[in-house]
């Protein structure tokens, strides 16, 4: 696994040691970032059910100026923080071990707003629609901002929820989707 563009182009990362976690391959990666913007000016980035923070860590290299990473893995925790000091990068990111929803408050409370959102949980375990739901109940996406979903390719993604539409679906192989909400 490695950074694939930007400042931090070609660096490694390391992966959770663990079987719980399915980190988004290197192709997924560079393909979702081609859907979104290659590179960004600024914005702030919540990287939910985070893992290695791999996605996250992508979008800094990439031009975003924040990302708060949450995982509730111990070890997705220990990854991200070896992560983002193996790149130097601990006053660009805020980390947290709690479970999806509790952060989507917590973030609500703060009256956070993110440019972009990644959500890959776990296949076929939470509802996208559901999660999305939660993220405008607390108003957390920031105008013209975007919500990357990474899911299985067999799963049934809402065409929209509340104002948000799906922009754009790609199957990567027989296994692996990625949808765009805006």
């Amino acid at each position: 696994m490695r950074v694939i563009a930007g400042d931090y182009k070609g660096r490694q990362l390391k992966s959770v040691p663990t079987h719980k976690t399915r980190p988004t391959t290197d192709k997924v990666k560079e393909s979702v970032f081609h859907m979104i913007g290659p590179y960004f000016d600024g914005g702030v980035v919540l990287d939910l059910f985070a893992g290695s923070g791999g996605l996250g860590i992508e979008a800094l290299s990439r031009g975003v100026n924040h990302c708060i990473f949450v995982d509730q893995q111990s070890k997705a925790i220990g990854t991200i923080y070896e992560n983002i000091k193996l790149l130097k990068l601990e006053d660009q990111a805020e980390v947290f071990k709690t479970d999806a929803l509790r952060a989507l408050k917590a973030a609500g409370k703060r009256e956070l707003q993110f440019n972009y959102i990644f959500l890959d949980p776990p296949y076929k375990k939470f509802s996208y629609e559901d999660l999305i739901a939660e993220i405008l109940k607390y108003n957390l996406l920031a105008e013209s901002g975007i919500i990357i979903c990474e899911h299985d390719a067999s799963e049934i993604i809402p065409h929209q929820v509340e104002q948000l539409k799906l922009m754009k679906t790609e199957n990567y192989g027989s296994n692996i989707g990625v949808s765009i909400f805006k």
